[in-house]
């Protein structure tokens, strides 16, 4: 008898040790600006739920990914890790859609975006967090590569609905008319006709309402809006370059902007609002939400949504518009609500604080390049994130302190982002010594990171 009591008691523990560990969902928009939000007031664009998710949370000014571009700061969110130290430190894409060319099926197996992906050995936060006890699921675009060795079933999750890789059109779910979503480790044309963003929501939804108040879960939710969508212009009525939005709420922004892809791009982002807003309310609903750590973020800098003022640059530039996003997190009663911090933060911080949060194991022998930033959210120590570093082919930044260091393609200098975060002043001539320090600083960076395990796909090794 004392035996089963016995038993019974550590189901008991068991089960509200389980049910203590917060809920994590984990939000990433695709070439969202850093001024794309309603709550900032300089747009006319609407996001009233990520707006009261602001206003339930904290608000980073000062929030940096690792590559200003989707792949590489989509495997840092996932690992913790540096882009060259993880291996994934380019975009995993066929160039030859660039001029025209039509892959068949037999082409499109044997092409980069079917066979190269995250290293296998990497550990992402789904190995992590199911380590900890945890279901997880991925609904959206994954791009860390297609063949079934890259995919969230092999990588520490428990559900997938999305792409591999790191665009689609919203409609034909296609990727330059090779059709593209998956469920599970299968492709899929189930929904074909539907707007993506909206099957996205009606998964995210279904995996929010399975697990919430049952057993502690991780959604991973990294949509493709409001990225262009990735087609023939021939395919897409002549239209290369525009994101894809439903015609009632792209309506609803034209005579309030100029720019016909401008009302697509701000219709798109309000679509993801709403169906952000849907997970947030059957949170709401399951009574999870003060067990619920949700945090937002954009992959990169937007590009072509009038502009990332005051930013100076856009996607694929080391100016700050290419590197600097938009981040909230909300977890009440553990970060204060209504604030909005100017700390020096970044993605690589991302899985530290995930670790700490939910108390799921660290990996052994694994280096992570990011902290636990929540002393920082709760405004109780400051940042010790000193400096910064990115590598783009030839193209560099770093930035120390409240110094900004690039030389690129499309433009170098130094520039202090504590009076000049428009990078409208080059200092170079009259700070040699800070130029000096940065660039000593910057190889420092590149030595170390050589220096580690080599991961694929596109190291030399």
């Amino acid at each position: 008898m004392k035996s089963i009591l016995y038993a019974c008691a550590l189901l008991v523990i068991a089960s509200a040790a389980s049910a203590a560990k917060p809920n994590v969902v984990l939000i990433v928009s695709d070439d969202q600006g850093y001024p794309d939000l309603g709550c900032i007031g300089t747009k006319p664009i609407q996001t009233p739920n990520l707006d009261r998710l602001a206003s339930e949370g904290v608000r980073a000014t000062s929030f940096y990914v690792t590559w200003p571009a989707c792949t590489p700061s989509r495997g840092s969110i996932l690992t913790g890790r540096y882009p060259p130290r993880n291996g994934l430190y380019d975009l995993v894409r066929n160039d030859m859609v660039d001029y025209g060319h039509r892959y068949t099926q037999e082409e499109y197996a044997v092409s980069p975006e079917m066979t190269l992906g995250l290293d296998p050995k990497e550990i992402t936060i789904g190995n992590m967090l199911r380590a900890g006890g945890y279901v997880n699921g991925v609904v959206g675009k994954w791009d860390m590569g297609q063949a079934r060795r890259y995919l969230p079933l092999q990588r520490g999750f428990d559900f997938f609905y999305g792409h591999g890789n790191n665009g689609i059109d919203y409609y034909t779910h296609s990727r330059y008319n090779v059709p593209s979503l998956f469920r599970g480790n299968q492709r899929t044309e189930e929904d074909k006709g539907k707007y993506i963003t909206n099957v996205f929501g009606r998964e995210a939804l279904n995996f929010t309402r399975e697990h919430a108040g049952r057993r502690p879960f991780l959604l991973y939710l990294p949509f493709n809006a409001p990225h262009s969508a990735s087609t023939f212009a021939e395919d897409n009525g002549g239209d290369k370059a525009g994101v894809q939005a439903p015609e009632e709420e792209v309506a609803r922004y034209r005579g309030i902007v100029k720019e016909e892809k401008l009302a697509r791009y701000y219709a798109a982002v309000t679509v993801m609002d709403r169906v952000i807003g849907d997970v947030l309310k059957a949170i709401d609903e399951a009574g999870q939400t003060d067990n619920t750590i949700v945090m937002f973020m954009s992959d990169n800098g937007g590009g072509g949504n009038d502009g990332n003022g005051p930013l100076k640059g856009a996607k694929a530039t080391m100016w700050e518009g290419g590197l600097r996003v938009p981040f909230i997190i909300r977890w009440p009663g553990k970060v204060p609500a209504g604030k909005v911090t100017d700390e020096f933060l970044t993605t690589l911080e991302i899985v530290p604080t995930l670790l700490a949060a939910t108390g799921a194991p660290a990996p052994k022998d694994v280096k992570l390049d990011g902290f636990d930033m929540l002393p920082v959210l709760r405004g109780k120590e400051p940042s010790p994130r000193q400096d910064m570093f990115w590598q783009r082919r030839l193209d560099k930044a770093a930035r120390v302190g409240h110094w900004k260091w690039l030389d690129s393609a499309k433009g170098k200098g130094l520039y202090d982002l504590s009076n000049d975060i428009g990078e409208t002043k080059d200092l170079s001539e009259e700070k040699p010594e800070v130029l000096q320090m940065m660039q000593a600083r910057f190889a420092a960076w590149r030595k170390e990171m050589d220096a580690t395990e080599p991961r694929g796909p596109f190291r030399d090794y």
